[in-house]
């Protein structure tokens, strides 16, 4: 079924779903729980493994200490976009719950993919989170033992990115340390 998009005349040929059109979708009851927006293309979300669901809360325990009163530390929470609505796994979001009472944010000062078996969906995502401002976007792969960090965004995408591995920290804007050896113990 999906494989004629595989076609590159058929697929110039796809008309994208808007933002606004997947919302509708949604609140009919006629898109899956278990998808995203992105790019206009419904992606369907690839279940979560046991390794995945640990690193996820590891990252998430260790991000949660010391973060500052006027961000919110979220997970697997919709960002509302220009083309897409992707859920990162962890995102650190300004304002408090109450912010987001009639939309999702639009925007992260941070978004974290653990990739386990989504590594080229999760590496597209970055210049999606460039192209809507996200300051740092961290990719775990989970396989390689390794996190890809991007920063400085820009409308095409993210004009630095740096790997980081055994031995080496990610360390947040607020001062949160996460030692990469403790995060794939």
């Amino acid at each position: 079924m999906i494989e004629i998009l595989q076609r590159p005349a058929v697929r110039r040929q796809v008309a994208p779903f808007s933002v606004e059109s997947y919302h509708k979708l949604r609140d009919l009851g006629l898109v899956s729980v278990k998808t995203e927006l992105l790019n206009g293309v419904i992606v369907r979300k690839m279940t979560k493994s046991p390794l995945h669901t640990l690193l996820v809360h590891r990252l998430f325990d260790r991000l949660a200490v010391d973060l500052a009163s006027d961000c919110q530390l979220r997970k697997e929470d919709p960002l509302t976009l220009a083309t897409s609505e992707p859920e990162p796994d962890i995102a650190i979001v300004l304002g408090d719950i109450e912010t987001y009472r009639d939309h999702h944010p639009t925007t992260a000062e941070l978004a974290v993919e653990i990739a386990v078996s989504s590594v080229e969906v999760d590496r597209a995502k970055a210049d999606l989170y460039a192209g809507a401002g996200v300051s740092t976007y961290w990719l775990v792969l989970v396989d390689d033992r390794t996190v890809e960090v991007y920063s400085q965004p820009e409308p095409s995408g993210y004009r630095n990115m740096e790997t980081r591995g055994p031995g080496q920290t990610l360390e947040t804007w607020y001062g949160a340390r996460i030692p990469l050896d403790a995060l794939f113990a």
